[in-house]
């Protein structure tokens, strides 16, 4: 039996870690349940990942709670990527912000 790690998006910013672990919890054994932090602010971004012990329940629990309405916000629930050491997507290594061309 292999585990299942799920990314969970829309999430209210009054869900705790508690709560999704719960909310995923009816669907099977949770290993783990992590909302994301913003580090300055301390508020919830918004999104999470739940870990299930058991693929076949982290595959129904994604089937039964994508797009269910929780806090009146439909959750995004989908199968969690797997990290890279490369937090840029545009291919050039650099940070995001804004890039001030207009200058010239």
């Amino acid at each position: 039996m292999s585990s299942m790690n799920l990314y969970v998006g829309n999430l209210s910013y009054h869900t705790t870690e508690s709560g999704l672990r719960d909310l995923f919890a009816a669907y099977g054994e949770v290993t783990s349940a992590k909302i994301i932090m913003d580090r300055e602010s301390g508020r919830s971004k918004g999104f999470g990942f739940v870990e299930m012990a058991n693929r076949s329940e982290g595959e129904r629990a994604m089937a039964e709670l994508n797009g269910r309405e929780v806090d009146q916000r439909p959750l995004k629930v989908n199968e969690a990527r797997p990290r890279t050491n490369n937090r840029s997507s545009d291919g050039f290594g650099g940070g995001g912000g804004r890039r001030n061309y207009d200058r010239y």
